[in-house]
């Protein structure tokens, strides 16, 4: 990775683009996409507020995208009726939404887009890269076994400490993720953009596998990847008073 500190009075990230080419695409400055996932606590308002307020110095645009295909899905996995499903889905989403929502009103809408992925579910480039999904995921076990062991890492927080996730649970987590992939494929398609870098605050199973190797299924020419995370305040030390 190669490390860029970038610095604001309202917030200090750390931003971490995977690979050289990544970090071209960040230096031309052209769109940040921000991925929030529904029941992800990490993504509070005031945290999307400061991530919306710092890209925007250093991105021509931002948009935020909320997951909110295949949530129902994962709830049925793990037991729920199907109309339960639904119900927790939709509550989750709305939840995420309104989340969204507010940071944004906190940072100020200025260049800042907010979309649920259902909204491209229907547009040809969306349905072209779903398909390039579908196929790397029959026919690339590479590509495979890092959308599953992302989707295992995503299911283990509702999974007793130690236990694997069942068959159901480990395909409809997959089936999530696989929803998500054409943004870290192709945002400028999608979002008819010169070129974009999707951020995270962890890197993903499936970064080196999308940006680090020349065969297979990768990222389009003009996307990239970063990780994006609070950098640590060093605690200064205490001084001592006298009494």
């Amino acid at each position: 990775m190669t490390e860029t500190l970038l610095s604001t009075t309202f917030s200090t990230f750390q931003a971490l683009p995977f690979s050289d080419r990544c970090h071209r695409v960040w230096q031309r400055g052209d769109h940040l996409l921000i991925g929030v996932s529904p029941g992800n606590s990490y993504f509070s308002h005031l945290r999307i507020a400061q991530l919306v307020r710092w890209g925007r110095q250093f991105f021509d645009s931002v948009d935020v995208v909320h997951a909110d295909l295949h949530v129902d899905t994962q709830f049925a996995a793990f037991g729920y009726p199907a109309d339960q499903a639904r119900r927790r889905a939709a509550k989750e989403t709305k939840t995420t939404r309104r989340r969204i929502e507010r940071g944004v009103e906190l940072a100020g809408r200025s260049r800042v887009g907010v979309h649920a992925l259902s909204e491209f579910a229907d547009t040809p480039a969306y349905r072209r890269l779903a398909g390039e999904v579908a196929g790397a995921l029959a026919e690339d076990e590479d590509f495979r076994l890092a959308t599953e062991g992302m989707a295992a890492g995503f299911l283990a927080a509702r999974l007793p400490e130690g236990q694997a996730p069942s068959a159901d649970q480990l395909a409809a987590g997959v089936a999530y993720i696989a929803a998500e992939l054409p943004f870290f494929l192709d945002t400028p398609s999608l979002l008819d953009v010169p070129s974009s870098v999707s951020c995270y605050h962890v890197e993903l199973p499936l970064t080196p596998v999308l940006f680090g190797r020349d065969r297979g299924l990768r990222a389009a020419p003009g996307q990239g990847y970063a990780v994006v995370r609070p950098r640590a305040v060093p605690q200064l030390p205490q001084v001592a008073t006298a009494a």
